[in-house]
C-alpha cells in the first residue's frame, strides 16, 4: 500500500459517501428546465448516473459545443468527442488541437464526480445559471432535512495518521461550506492545513508545488487522495507523487504509484496492515 510523509485529501466524495445530494441538486435544476423538456432532462440524468450516456463520470463536457469529451488524463489532451446522441465528432483536431485542454468550470468541465452530471444535463437543456442551485444544495446538506453519514473510524484514523505525517485538506468548496461539512462529519480540527476554493484542476499543480516546499518533502513522499481523477490523481502522478483514487467507476489508467479503491474505508484497512 502506498504510504508517504505528506497526505493531501479531497473532501467532497472522498471523506463522505452517498449520492442523495447529487439527486437533490438535479431536482433543483429540473425546476429551471422548460416544462416540455423536464422529462427528457430527468431521463438523461438517470442514464448519466448509470453510465449509459455519452456524458458520464470520467469524461469532460464542452458546454459551448454541447459535446462529451474523452481526455487522456495524463496529457490532458482530447482523444475523442461525441454529441449528446453519442455520434462521434470527426474533426476533434480542428476543435481542440494537440495542446492540453483548459478546464474553467464554465466552458470545459471535468466530469470527475456526481456534482457535474446535473450541471452538464442542465446546460444541455438551456439552464444558464447552475451555481445558485449548487449553493442551495450545499445549504440543504447542512440542514436538519439531510443526513450526512459519518464514515466509522475515519476521524480516529486521520488523527493517528497526523501523528506521523502532516495531513492537508484541499477542496474546491469555499471556507464556510467546508467548516460546516467538517463539523457535520466530525472531522473538525483533524487536518494540519486546510486549503479551500482550490479551483482544481486549474491550480492543482501549483498548489502541490507550494505544499511540497512548505513541508520540505520529496515529491515521491506525497500522497494525493481523491475521487476525481483529473482534479487530484493525474496531476499528482505527473509531478512524481503517489495517488489513491477513490471511485467505484473503473479507470483505464494504470501506474506504479497509483492505488485504486472503491471507498476510503478500503484504503484505511489496507493502511492498517
Amino acid at each position: 500500500m502506498l504510504k508517504g510523509n505528506l497526505y493531501i485529501f479531497d473532501l467532497d466524495g472522498t471523506l463522505y459517501e452517498g449520492t442523495d445530494h447529487f439527486d437533490y441538486y438535479a431536482k433543483r435544476l429540473l425546476t429551471d428546465v422548460i416544462a416540455e423538456k423536464q422529462d427528457d432532462y430527468w431521463n438523461d440524468y438517470d442514464k448519466m448516473k448509470k453510465g449509459n450516456h455519452p456524458v458520464k463520470i470520467g469524461k469532460a463536457y464542452d458546454v459551448q459545443r454541447d459535446l462529451a469529451v474523452t481526455v487522456d488524463p495524463m496529457t490532458l489532451t482530447v482523444v475523442e468527442a461525441h454529441d449528446w446522441d453519442a455520434n462521434p465528432i470527426e474533426n476533434i483536431g480542428e476543435l481542440y488541437g494537440k495542446d492540453q485542454i483548459k478546464f474553467d468550470f464554465e466552458n470545459i468541465v471535468a466530469i470527475g464526480d456526481g456534482w457535474w452530471l446535473p450541471f452538464a444535463c442542465a446546460k444541455h437543456y438551456g439552464v444558464k445559471d447552475c451555481y445558485r442551485r449548487y449553493l442551495e444544495t450545499k445549504e440543504y446538506m447542512v440542514s436538519d432535512e439531510f443526513q450526512l453519514d459519518q464514515i466509522p473510524g475515519l476521524r480516529e484514523f486521520l488523527l493517528e495518521l497526523r501523528k506521523s505525517s502532516p495531513t492537508v485538506l484541499m477542496t474546491n468548496s469555499d471556507r464556510e461550506d467546508v467548516g460546516r461539512l467538517l463539523k457535520e462529519l466530525n472531522l473538525d480540527h483533524v487536518f494540519e492545513h486546510i486549503i479551500t476554493s482550490a479551483q482544481k484542476p486549474t491550480f492543482t499543480d501549483g498548489l502541490f508545488g507550494e505544499l511540497q516546499k512548505q513541508y520540505e518533502v520529496d515529491m515521491g513522499e506525497i500522497v494525493s487522495i481523491g475521487d476525481n481523477f483529473i482534479n487530484e490523481i493525474a496531476p499528482a502522478l505527473l509531478k512524481g507523487m503517489k495517488a489513491v483514487y477513490i471511485s467505484e467507476h473503473p479507470h483505464q489508467a494504470e501506474h506504479e504509484r497509483l492505488t485504486h479503491v472503491n471507498r476510503i474505508t478500503d484504503w484505511i484497512e489496507a493502511m492498517k496492515k
